[in-house]
């Protein structure tokens, strides 16, 4: 059947709104005493649905800090607060899946040492690590492990890839959101989200400065709901929004000149 023309105008102009890109409304920033790591906390709203999302996240430069995944093996009991101050963290957030019985699902690798190996599944399609000379979020099926690998985490689904929103995602499940993201030119994003569908956070992440001061060339989505966590201490006040559930293990962003040589 042949759509009058006036409705034909009016579908495409609900779609045009449907589409709307998602609008900061308000951001602050901080920065820790050392001035290594530097975060944000992000409003936005969808204008077409009126939908916000809280965005709180830190970003540091891979020449000056580095990422460590904190195991905490198959008997987890410590916090990411505490966690993180034990060892002197810049910031922190939650990180990979975990079965039942508090074992790694997927690639972890910490301190050098492979936990876990990597694992093929449809969820798990990407890999944060981290070597001596940079950190980086590849796919699953573009990572080879070797000794120089410090720290990595495999998790998904990738949510940005090129700059883009991956398609495919779910748009229809509300969640926590933890992610991680990198621009391509050595500067690393880790952060939260309040709740969204993931399709809702590939669009956010991959819009101009939605993220703070950070332009998203990839990012990838990690363990979300009662897991997620973050933990900055700045110069201003120390953010702690605790996980819902004692999770195996943590991602720590650490001053580069501590890192192993």
């Amino acid at each position: 059947m042949k759509l009058p023309c006036a409705l034909v105008v009016l579908c495409c102009a609900l779609a045009t709104v449907g589409r709307a890109e998602w609008q900061v409304i308000s951001s602050a920033k901080d920065s820790s005493p050392s001035e290594l790591a530097e975060q944000w906390t992000t409003e936005l709203r969808n204008p077409a649905t009126q939908e916000q999302v809280t965005l709180q996240t830190v970003a540091f430069a891979s020449n000056e800090a580095t990422l460590e995944v904190v195991d905490q093996g198959n008997a987890p009991q410590a916090k990411l607060a505490e966690t993180m101050l034990h060892i002197n963290a810049l910031a922190g957030v939650n990180g990979g899946y975990f079965d039942p019985t508090d074992a790694p699902v997927g690639l972890l690798v910490s301190g050098g040492r492979m936990i876990s190996p990597l694992r093929k599944a449809k969820l798990l399609t990407g890999v944060l690590f981290t070597t001596r000379s940079k950190i980086d979020i590849v796919r699953q099926t573009g990572f080879a492990m070797n000794d120089r690998v410090r720290a990595a985490v495999q998790c998904g689904p990738l949510l940005v890839e090129h700059t883009t929103p991956v398609r495919g995602l779910n748009e229809t499940r509300a969640a926590r959101r933890t992610f991680a993201a990198v621009d391509g030119k050595g500067r690393v994003l880790l952060g939260v989200s309040s709740a969204t569908s993931l399709v809702q956070l590939s669009q956010i992440l991959s819009r101009t400065n939605a993220a703070g001061e950070f332009n998203v060339m990839r990012a990838l989505n990690l363990d979300g709901g009662s897991s997620s966590a973050f933990w900055f201490a700045g110069k201003d006040r120390t953010i702690s929004n605790p996980e819902g559930k004692t999770v195996r293990d943590f991602i720590a962003v650490v001053p580069a000149s501590r890192s192993a040589p």
